[in-house]
């Protein structure tokens, strides 16, 4: 994560906020650049992989 996108996040917020309210965006944020650098470098399973492990279970 970039300090632009904290900055971002900060500045869209209202002038009071809780700072759990910052802190969900910030790992919001994260987590969907993580899944979007998975799915980039070919790191995700397709739905019939997915449906094939969970059938097991």
């Amino acid at each position: 994560m970039k300090k632009n996108q904290v900055l971002d996040t900060l500045n869209s917020l209202p002038e009071e906020f809780d700072a759990e309210q910052l802190i969900e965006r910030i790992i919001f944020i994260d987590k969907v650049e993580q899944g979007l650098k998975d799915s980039r470098e070919g790191k995700v399973s397709s739905l019939e992989e997915i449906k094939q492990r969970f059938k097991v279970l």
